[in-house]
Parts: structure tokens; C-alpha cells; sequence
């Protein structure tokens, strides 16, 4: 996948190292023609790895599920990218390798995010979509508190028990002014705010996938 001149994202398998056909995927990112690579700790049969089109051939369930991993992996990497360009720096393929892989030194907190978001969607959304992101913004404020006693959480300490967590917290909450707690479709809706602020973040996104809360 070619996004600019600067920037690109190829899958590959490597046969050399293959055991009883099942061969190791692998990410390559190039900017500015230096190149990192990723192991994406998924195993491939050889004979069923598609060279030229960068996918499993075939039908089956398996084939689906590493073509949609592929796929989410390509965006997660593109997102990293344009975040980056977005932010104004220096943009290396070392540096989004690091990043994908959750090991930035300079990883920053839930509350940090949210508020690049906030600034980030000034002017891209309609008043009512940014509105409805600050009360899921305070909700994740108020769990942060009453769940964990906290004000805030470093991205790489959300995991799979942070949303189930945060998912029974809305359920049993009572919005002020209202005399029940919320409904399914509002819970939903809070968890996919929460997943459109931390995208970028796999780890996050697989936790999701697990709760089949993918729009």
C-alpha cells in the first residue's frame, strides 16, 4: 500500500523459516526509503499465501480472519502515520514501528488523548457529535475515579478488563435527571466514542473486536 512518496506498507511471509509450511507474517514499513519490519505473530500455510495481492487465498474461516487482521493492521499503521503528520513530527518507520508496538518512552495517558482528540475534531465535526464526545469524555472521568480511584491511566495499562469494566460502570450508571440507568444503544454508543479516541492503539482494538463492538 502506497500512501505518498515518503511512505508504504507491505506484507510478506518469510519461506526460509517456514516449519511444516506455516510460514511467519510480516509488516514492512518504508519511509523515506529506510524500512523497518514487524512480526505480526500470525502463522500462514505457504502454499495458501497470496505473493502479489499481499493475502490468503481461499474462503475459510481462517483465511477471512488473518485478511481482516491484515486489513486492520494496514489502517492502525496508516492512522500512525497521519497522526504523526498531523502532530508535525518526525515521521521515521522506526518511530511507528515503536509506536504500533505500544514501546514509545513518551506514551501518553487516556486523559492526554482525549484532549488531542477534542482539539483534533474542532473543526471536522458537527457541534451535535462533538457534544456527545464530551459526555463520554466525562463519563470515562467519572470510571476512572469511582472505579479505579484514579484521575488518570497511562494508554498502555488499558487492556480487555478496562472496557469490560468501563462497560458495566455505564450499565448500572444513572445520568442525572434520569430515573434508570442507561440502555443498551447509549452504553454502545459511549464504548465506540472511547474506540474512535484510542484507534491508533492495536491492543485496544482487539479487545473490541473480542466484544464485537466494531461499527
Amino acid at each position: 500500500m502506497r500512501t505518498s512518496k515518503t511512505f508504504s506498507i507491505r506484507f510478506w511471509v518469510n519461506p526460509k523459516k517456514a516449519k511444516n509450511n506455516n510460514a511467519l507474517l510480516y509488516a514492512r514499513i518504508t519511509v523515506n526509503q529506510k524500512r523497518v519490519e514487524i512480526s505480526l505473530k500470525r502463522k500462514v500455510p505457504l502454499d495458501l499465501w497470496d505473493g502479489k495481492n499481499k493475502k490468503v487465498l481461499g474462503h475459510s474461516s481462517e483465511a477471512k480472519q488473518i485478511n481482516q487482521y491484515l486489513e486492520e493492521t494496514r489502517v492502525l499503521l496508516f492512522q500512525i502515520f497521519q497522526d504523526l503528520k498531523y502532530q508535525g513530527e518526525l515521521i521515521t518507520a522506526k518511530k511507528i514501528k515503536t509506536i504500533f508496538l505500544g514501546e514509545d518512552e513518551s506514551s501518553k495517558t487516556l486523559l492526554e488523548l482525549i484532549d488531542y482528540h477534542s482539539k483534533k475534531i474542532e473543526n471536522t465535526h458537527a457541534t451535535g457529535s462533538i457534544r456527545n464526545y464530551g459526555v463520554t469524555e466525562e463519563y470515562i472521568k467519572k470510571f476512572l475515579l469511582k472505579n479505579r480511584n484514579i484521575t488518570d491511566i497511562f494508554l498502555k495499562q488499558l487492556d480487555y478488563k478496562f472496557i469490560c469494566d468501563f462497560e458495566s460502570f455505564l450499565r448500572t450508571y444513572y445520568p442525572k435527571g434520569h430515573d434508570r440507568e442507561m440502555g443498551q444503544n447509549t452504553v454502545m454508543k459511549h464504548i465506540q466514542r472511547l474506540r474512535k479516541m484510542v484507534t491508533h492503539r492495536f491492543k485496544l482494538e482487539y479487545c473490541l473486536m473480542k466484544l464485537h463492538l466494531y461499527n
